[in-house]
């Protein structure tokens, strides 16, 4: 399968990592993890988000699709944790291994079909206790201004990504996005923050 990502590594992080690092640090907020936990990271791209759960020492895993952004997560991460090239939809990990698992700007770009085997696959390999950390667009309503601004970025910028990667983007938003997964699966919301004038939600659940 041709890597949408190949061409694109060496701006992916200076482009999207810097926007996006102030979500990963309210997700920590949310649940401030302790030493010697299982955290996996679906969709890890380049590494940046498990990155910074390497001060808890805890032990990390991420899996992705994109053989080239796991090549510049492997450089990063140098050892610290253990890449997987893996489809969401069949996480390649035991049922129950995992404490807290992060899906951050993952979901959106599925299609339809895979997202609710994405959940259920996340499900399977959360502990009893663990912790569920879903970052993505929010369908709003949105803000004068800081949303209306805010959409329109990412607008421009999922369309950019390509006509598949836009059309699932479009078909997550008119489904209800993660708050309608969330309701789907039967998971409770813990804690929820929405952001960016309405456009981006961060969920803990469980």
């Amino acid at each position: 399968m041709k890597d949408p990502y190949r061409n694109s590594t060496g701006i992916y992080d200076r482009l999207i990592d810097g926007m996006n690092k102030g979500l990963k640090l309210i997700g920590i907020r949310m649940f401030r993890p302790s030493k010697g936990m299982n955290i996996l990271d679906v969709g890890c791209g380049t590494g940046t988000h498990l990155e910074l759960y390497q001060r808890y020492q805890c032990h990390l895993y991420g899996i992705d699709l994109s053989p080239a952004m796991l090549g510049v997560a492997r450089k990063r991460l140098a050892g610290s944790a253990q890449l997987d090239l893996a489809d969401a939809t069949h996480i390649p990990y035991e049922n129950g291994k995992f404490d807290l698992v992060i899906c951050m700007l993952t979901l959106h770009e599925m299609p339809p079909a895979s997202r609710p085997l994405v959940v259920e696959e996340i499900q399977r390999v959360l502990n009893q206790n663990g912790r569920i950390l879903l970052i993505d667009y929010h369908t709003g309503p949105y803000l004068p201004m800081q949303g209306w601004i805010s959409k329109t970025i990412i607008f421009f910028a999922e369309l950019a990504a390509g006509t598949n990667h836009n059309r699932n983007y479009h078909n997550f938003m008119k489904q209800g996005g993660l708050a309608s997964l969330i309701a789907q699966h039967g998971l409770n919301i813990e804690k929820e923050q929405i952001l960016a004038g309405g456009t981006f939600g961060v969920y803990l659940v469980h």
